[in-house]
């Protein structure tokens, strides 16, 4: 299958709700993007670093992360660490990042330094990544202000469109008042299990609702996309073959395919 190609975008993935798939999701679809020969860079903006250490990057590796970044004591091409991966690059995390309100609260713009910090590198890449922490702190609010869209990995679980509609609000607001480009790309299903009704009906009430937002793909529950992080590896690489791996491929097809068709219509 052929891939269309794209002008360099900035897309946040975010969720305020742990546990939904957000990092794993980050880690594959990057992954999966530089597959597709994308020129991809991840940014790990959660204090958990988890991106880092799912893509193989030892903390002994992590001299410069996302946290000296916001704090501009360094730029964005010092901090890049090569990965495994062809094509794919990370900007690292550690625990300081969860410091990050505290040590910014008097500074002026602060909601802006990751947009500003990305513009000089942002030329050199076809697709950036950021993954957000599970909150709505100033983190997530410096990756809504950079970013050109969102992803929004979505539970298949009962309280699904309740934490949604608290995400679309923040979202409101940001574009009323710091992003006003800033739109949201799609929402995958994510822990998709055909073999449980709730399932079923939450994917029924999200289409119900969200309509073209909600990518056709879906990613199921799959223990190998489990495992993966463990080894330091995304799961594409663990192992291509698994439904979680060709999944994520098909969904960076999609996200391709949807970048497309949004610049024709525009």
């Amino acid at each position: 299958m052929s891939i269309p190609s794209t002008a360099p975008q900035v897309i946040a993935v975010v969720n305020q709700k742990g546990g939904v798939g957000k990092t794993t999701t980050a880690i594959n679809l990057a992954t999966a993007m530089a597959a597709c020969d994308k020129r991809t860079l991840l940014i790990d903006f959660d204090p958990q670093g988890n991106a880092s250490t799912g893509l193989g990057i030892p903390a002994s590796a992590r001299k410069l992360t996302s946290y000296e970044l916001l704090l501009e004591e360094t730029d964005a091409a010092s901090a890049i660490v090569a990965t495994e991966v062809p094509l794919l690059s990370v900007i690292p995390a550690n625990v300081d990042l969860s410091a990050i309100d505290v040590e910014l609260s008097n500074v002026d713009a602060r909601e802006f330094i990751l947009k500003k910090k990305l513009e000089a590198i942002k030329d050199q890449y076809d697709f950036i990544f950021i993954d957000c922490p599970p909150s709505l702190g100033l983190l997530t609010v410096n990756a809504l202000v950079a970013a050109d869209s969102l992803l929004i990995p979505l539970q298949c679980e009962f309280f699904a469109l309740e934490g949604l509609s608290h995400l679309l609000h923040t979202v409101e607001r940001i574009q009323r008042r710091l992003n006003p480009t800033l739109h949201i790309h799609g929402i995958v299903l994510t822990m998709y299990d055909r073999r449980n009704r709730l399932t079923e009906q939450v994917e029924a009430d999200v289409r119900a609702f969200l309509k073209d937002s909600v990518y056709q793909t879906v990613i199921p529950r799959n223990v190998r996309i489990s495992e993966a992080p463990s080894h330091g590896k995304p799961a594409i690489i663990y192992d291509l073959r698994c439904p979680g791996s060709q999944a994520y491929l098909n969904l960076a097809r999609e996200v391709l395919n949807r970048k497309a068709e949004q610049k024709l219509a525009a």
